[in-house]
């Protein structure tokens, strides 16, 4: 969707992933641990917020589409339950220690009080990967993937901000989750070798 460099899979590096909304970490079904993303930022631990403290909500309940999409992209519904949010004209921010390299992100939120009402843009890395974005119907949720994010200052910064532009009446930019995985990019003497394969197969 987004970014410049070609992936061909994902690393044995470790993930990061917040949870936001809420004060501890998160244990999922899958023994996998989201940090709180009520957590300040600190540059020897895995992240958090930085330069103000977000606010936080929560509602317990999901539509059955809501609950199936969730399912199916691997994730607890609980995830969508809770959000990080600024009340406009502030911005939530947050930044991960990733490292350099290149990721794969997952944005993850749950609309439960502003329904298709809600319009913000997402920035990573000072760049803006959805602009004008709309989140869902009452209880539903939304995923979002963005391919590629190449980090090269160590750390992957977000920045949500509310944007006039989408028309809608709450500007109020939020998120419930952030995933972000390390992929491995293409070597591009590979890329070049397998581009001329499929050349020379065309001519065949």
């Amino acid at each position: 969707m987004c970014f410049f460099l070609v992936s061909t899979g994902f690393s044995k590096e470790k993930a990061w992933r917040v949870r936001g909304g809420v004060q501890k970490a998160f244990k999922d079904s899958k023994n996998r641990v989201w940090e709180a993303g009520q957590t300040e930022y600190k540059a020897n631990q895995w992240g958090g917020w930085f330069e103000e403290k977000p606010q936080t909500a929560i509602v317990e309940n999901l539509t059955k589409e809501a609950e199936k999409k969730a399912k199916q992209a691997g994730y607890d519904n609980e995830l969508f339950h809770s959000v990080c949010w600024s009340s406009f004209p502030k911005t939530v921010k947050l930044d991960l220690n990733t490292g350099n390299g290149t990721f794969q992100v997952t944005y993850m939120v749950g609309e439960h009080w502003s329904p298709n009402n809600r319009g913000f843009d997402i920035f990573i890395e000072e760049k803006n990967v959805q602009p004008l974005y709309v989140t869902p119907g009452k209880d539903e949720i939304d995923i979002k993937v963005y391919e590629d994010v190449e980090v090269k200052d160590k750390v992957m910064n977000f920045h949500f901000a509310g944007n006039a532009k989408t028309g809608k009446g709450d500007l109020n930019a939020m998120y419930s989750a952030i995933e972000v995985i390390p992929t491995l990019p293409v070597d591009p003497k590979q890329k070049l070798t397998s581009q001329w394969s499929k050349i020379k197969k065309n001519r065949i």
